[in-house]
């Protein structure tokens, strides 16, 4: 079968692999009829997120038809279709009984320790093998694949899979209560749809802050008071939107992503493209690398200094274990809560399969590209590069 295999920092090939087969007995094999590609995904090709073993598939997205079941799976049938959550839990232990899927105690074949385990993700997260590919081997089946409705498509369907449910879980950990004001730092698919989702807990006003102009424009067509940094200062901006008071909640939906400052000397950036030929990590205005070990990122700073005294930061957006900074000072003296981590997506799937089926929410307004696994490096490019109107990309790995 095809598949998005990951050779090395910037080096991603569209492969041929040998198909999944069942392991154990809570497996599941489902034929993908849509995968997608994330902004996590850029993190695993350019090397912010470290440990990547060559040979791994990517993707943590996937949509599909179940070809084929472990004997102790026994809530799913062949020909089931279903959506497959990012994260992996395994419904046992204490954690997943609790509703904390992302930190299961069982999942990961690295330990209790190791952290999250998902799909297409570096060595600590187990490996496994992503979705970005025309089949997939499922762990944990009989928790994992949540069965789908006919009423809602696949375009939306890919959606509940990581971005709808960590934007939902972004807008809960705000603590969004009706009339509040939100900011939300970071206008891609995770940051848009937390909009909606804040919208949807009855957000009063919702500011967006981004450059991308036509990310900017999606999320003023939401409904949000948009803001570009590049053109002014967000911080000052918000206090001044807000009479001085700044936000109640804030979002962090960027992640490492909103890093800045140079840690390596100029050029160093062209070299690193002639190297790989491909994707290279994020600059600054200077045309500097940042490094994902560099301390609290400029979105974090902005989202202290933007909050009210009181008020509640959620951060979302992804950051490596080598991330160590945070305006801690700042915080503390403001009396601000915190609340941050992976989503446990299983946790959110069946609301959210019933908002979306009965048009109380609808995802697919973020999805701008849809593409054949064939076109997928191409793709990759353009997303990279954050090319007007591609903020979301669905893959159809069916046409390989």
């Amino acid at each position: 079968m095809k598949a998005v295999v990951f050779h090395g920092i910037g080096d991603i090939r569209l492969d041929d692999v040998p198909e999944p087969r069942i392991e154990q007995p809570t497996d599941a094999i489902v034929r993908l009829t849509a995968s997608a590609i994330c902004g996590t995904d850029l993190h695993m090709v350019r090397g912010t997120m470290a440990g990547m073993k060559p040979g791994t598939i990517l993707g943590h997205e996937g949509v599909g038809i179940v070809e084929a079941l472990g004997k102790d799976v026994r809530n799913l049938k062949v020909g089931d279709r279903v959506v497959i959550p990012s994260t992996i839990g395994c419904g046992g232990c204490a954690y997943c009984r609790d509703g904390y899927f992302a930190m299961c105690d069982v999942a990961n074949p690295n330990g209790p320790l190791a952290g999250t385990a998902f799909f297409g993700g570096p060595e600590q997260s187990g490996p496994f093998h992503g979705m970005q590919a025309e089949k997939v081997r499922v762990p944990y089946a009989n928790v994992g694949l949540v069965k789908l409705p006919d009423a809602i498509p696949d375009e939306q369907a890919i959606l509940l899979s990581d971005i709808l449910p960590t934007a939902y879980f972004g807008a809960i950990n705000a603590e969004i209560k009706r009339g509040n004001t939100v900011a939300v730092f970071g206008c891609g698919p995770v940051g848009l749809l937390a909009i909606t989702c804040a919208q949807h807990l009855g957000a009063g006003r919702v500011f967006a802050i981004d450059s991308v102009k036509s990310r900017l424009e999606m999320a003023r067509s939401m409904g949000a008071e948009v803001i570009d940094f590049e053109q002014e200062d967000p911080v000052e901006t918000l206090r001044r939107l807000t009479n001085g008071i700044g936000v109640d909640r804030a979002i962090d939906a960027v992640g490492v992503d909103g890093n800045h400052g140079p840690q390596c000397k100029p050029g160093d950036l062209e070299k690193f493209k002639q190297e790989l030929g491909m994707i290279a990590p994020e600059t600054n205005e200077d045309g500097d690398n940042w490094h994902p070990g560099d301390g609290p990122t400029q979105a974090l700073r902005w989202a202290v200094q933007g909050l009210c005294k009181a008020g509640t930061l959620s951060i979302i957006g992804v950051y490596p274990q080598t991330v160590e900074g945070f305006p801690i000072g700042e915080a503390m003296n403001k009396n601000l809560t915190l609340k941050m981590g992976n989503c446990n997506h299983r946790k959110y799937l069946p609301e959210l399969i019933e908002l979306v089926r009965t048009g109380a929410l609808d995802p697919s307004r973020v999805l701008t590209q849809e593409k054949s696994l064939r076109d997928v490096i191409q793709a990759f490019k353009a997303f990279d590069r954050r090319e007007p109107a591609w903020v979301k990309v669905e893959l159809e790995p069916s046409e390989a």
